[in-house]
């Protein structure tokens, strides 16, 4: 099963890719941590990304799309993997279908957290309470939010017309959220 989780920061999008992780028995892909670590390991891509990142530019597509690449061509991606927050724009969807495509690997299902902006400043306000979190003040939060929004919709819409989408209500428990997405992707 090759899975896409989008949604807005806050809405439970980690969680969920880490316990759907564990019950597919599947990979959690994030590009965030991929980055991270081939700065870390100072693999060839890393080491771009990380020439990039100290100039405090953005790690471009074509960056993260290679270590993506690097990724799912590891063995343990076999059975399928779950992508957390990525793609984020219309641009990295099409980029994305088109090196799942060369590599016989398509998404299955984009499963899309559908949860209230207000609702997610209050969660991340409370994450930044509990964790000492400097970058979860409200107004970074709705500017994330906006960002979002302006960026992703055309994401949901690429998933949609390929009827590759599910929405979930994102509102609830850890496990009401949980049980609504193993709901939609068991129809699928």
């Amino acid at each position: 099963m090759r899975i896409v989780i989008l949604g807005a920061p806050g809405s439970g999008k980690g969680t969920q890719a880490t316990i759907l992780s564990e019950r597919y028995n599947i990979p959690h892909i994030s590009t965030g941590d991929l980055l991270r670590a081939a700065v870390k390991a100072k693999t060839e891509l890393g080491l771009k990304a990380k020439s990039v990142m100290d100039a405090g530019e953005l790690v471009s597509d074509e960056l993260v799309l290679g270590m993506l690449r690097e990724r799912l061509q590891a063995d343990d991606v076999a059975g399928g993997f779950i992508l957390d927050g990525f793609p984020r724009n219309l641009v990295q969807a099409e980029a994305l279908d088109a090196l799942l495509a060369e590599m016989e690997q398509p998404v299955d299902e984009a499963v899309q957290i559908e949860i209230d902006p207000e609702v997610i400043v209050g969660r991340l306000a409370k994450r930044a309470e509990e964790e000492g979190r400097s970058d979860d003040t409200e107004e970074t939060v709705r500017n994330r939010i906006r960002v979002y929004e302006e960026q992703t919709a055309p994401v949901v819409g690429f998933y949609g017309d390929q009827e590759k989408l599910s929405q979930v209500f994102g509102v609830g428990t850890v496990e009401e959220v949980n049980a609504r997405i193993v709901g939609v992707l068991a129809d699928r």
